[in-house]
């Protein structure tokens, strides 16, 4: 899969209210990373995460991960800035801090 492919494959949960992060370069970093991942490990794995090299382990995880929907919600951003709410879709330099969940299990 192309790092263009993954970006529309993506880009498809705008659908659901979750955009892309308005800067293209920064979108692509992480995209690298879930390709990188891919590879290595066989799943989309977080690119800001440790991974187990374990999928079941990892599920929570696993991009889109399990706690971009809260994330979005609470903070506007998933915790790798890859997907934003509708109101910060065109801020190209909306980058909060936000708290890992893992570390809140």
């Amino acid at each position: 899969m192309s790092p263009e492919e993954l970006y529309a494959l993506l880009k498809e949960d705008e659908k659901k209210g979750y955009y892309l992060h308005k800067n293209h370069e920064h979108c692509m970093e992480i995209i690298d990373g879930l390709l990188k991942n891919l590879d290595m490990y066989g799943y989309l794995n977080c690119p800001c995460r440790l991974a187990n090299n374990d999928e079941t382990l990892d599920k929570h995880t696993i991009c889109p991960c399990a706690y971009r929907n809260i994330d979005v919600k609470e903070f506007g951003a998933c915790f790798c800035h890859l997907f934003v709410s509708e109101e910060h879709k065109d801020d190209e330099n909306f980058f909060p801090e936000i708290d890992d969940r893992i570390h809140c299990e």
